[in-house]
């Protein structure tokens, strides 16, 4: 193993030669593995920006062997901080050609072959630390285990740079427990993440503080070897105790934000597993579900979109047929608005540790609306708790 490795490192360096050039000097950017290096480009670009330079950065190399490797494969072991959609992208925008001709990400690359390729600049995986509370549930020098409030977006994006989860840990790790969120992904300001939670849902989240442990848990859930359980209140009553919904989802047909089942080849394969906890049905008719779900893929909104398409929408979901709810809608006398997010919470998250592979279980317990949410039909409409074959959630400890 080590000399096929000592073997693919060789053939990086000695197929590799390049020096890149601008007009605010000479900067080699290629390091002694034969890839680019990020923080020399980094430098490039910014003595650029001093001199209000805008001359496009290109490294080049030249096979000195016959690597019968293609096109795109070759440019992700060059540049590794660029994913292989990206470069794919940039060979689809002719920002990269072979022997002076545009190619195709499929080109076979032989001896004797010049590649030049256009880069831009990296993005900045800087992040700001801020003093933001976190309920942790649980850290070592390898992992942390949040219970994420609903409102607190994972990670850094384009309109929102700071008052994230990302931001939160990194204040943490700083000032109160030591260590530092892993590397990987904090090219796009996402260091740490390997899995995410939708903004307004809450619940329990991990996050990797070194590149072990993040490669490790991001397999375990590539592979679905993680147990993933919320807790949602939909409305309706959903009939079944134990309900199967797989039904392939993709981008909504008209709407960007918006997912949906799509039966058509844009459709992924979803598979989630519905099982009721609790029922209640008010005075007035209407019907509430408590809902355990366990999500056997990991699909954006999957939950969301398959509980609506059954004709269960989680309540305060309005992006999906759910309706924000006040203390009167569910048996209070209060008009004062109670759920104005979707009720769904990452209840139970089951790993096995990435360094020891001890099997480990988190229960984050639900946020105060959602607790208040269900104390309040209970005391309206009360009804025995339900455990259907295949539910682990425990609700005590959940807090409701």
């Amino acid at each position: 193993m080590e000399d096929k490795q000592t073997a693919a490192a060789q053939d990086r360096v000695e197929d590799a030669s390049t020096v890149a050039s601008s007009a605010a000097g000479e900067i080699e950017l290629i390091g002694p593995s034969g890839t680019v290096d990020r923080d020399a480009l980094f430098a490039l670009y910014e003595r650029q920006a001093a001199v209000d330079d805008e001359t496009p950065v290109r490294v080049e190399f030249t096979l000195l062997k016959d690597l019968e490797k293609r096109l795109d494969r070759y440019l992700v072991d060059r540049v590794p901080f660029l994913s292989r959609t990206q470069i794919q992208r940039l060979i689809e925008e002719a920002a990269v050609t072979v022997n002076g001709r545009t190619p195709k990400c499929s080109t076979k690359l032989r001896i004797g072959d010049h590649i030049v390729a256009t880069l831009p600049p990296p993005p900045s995986g800087e992040i700001q630390p801020e003093d933001i509370p976190l309920d942790v549930l649980f850290e070592d020098d390898a992992i942390i285990v949040v219970n994420k409030p609903a409102g607190l977006i994972v990670h850094p994006a384009r309109s929102h740079k700071t008052g994230t989860l990302i931001n939160a840990l990194a204040w943490r790790f700083k000032n109160l427990s030591g260590g530092a969120l892993s590397s990987v992904g904090e090219e796009f300001a996402r260091p740490g993440v390997v899995h995410r939670l939708d903004k307004w849902t809450s619940g329990a989240i991990v996050a990797a503080k070194n590149d072990t442990a993040h490669w490790r848990l991001g397999k375990q859930f590539e592979m679905r070897r993680t147990d993933k359980r919320y807790l949602a209140l939909v409305h309706g009553e959903v009939p079944d105790l134990v309900m199967q919904i797989d039904a392939p989802l993709g981008k909504h047909v008209t709407i960007k934000e918006k997912y949906a089942v799509r039966h058509d080849e844009t459709g992924k394969a979803s598979l989630t597993i519905c099982r009721v906890r609790e029922r209640f049905t008010l005075a007035t008719g209407e019907k509430f579900t408590l809902v355990e779900l366990e999500l056997k893929t990991g699909r954006t909104h999957q939950i969301r979109v398959h509980m609506s398409w059954r004709g269960y929408p989680v309540v305060g979901d309005d992006m999906y047929g759910g309706k924000h709810v006040t203390e009167r809608d569910v048996g209070g006398t209060s008009t004062t608005m109670l759920l104005a997010r979707q009720a769904l919470h990452a209840t139970t998250l089951g790993i096995r540790h990435p360094m020891t592979d001890v099997p480990m279980s988190f229960t984050a317990p639900v946020a105060a609306d959602f607790r208040r949410a269900l104390e309040l039909l209970r005391g309206s409409a009360p009804n025995a708790l339900l455990t259907p074959a295949g539910a682990t959630i425990d609700l005590a400890s959940a807090g409701v």
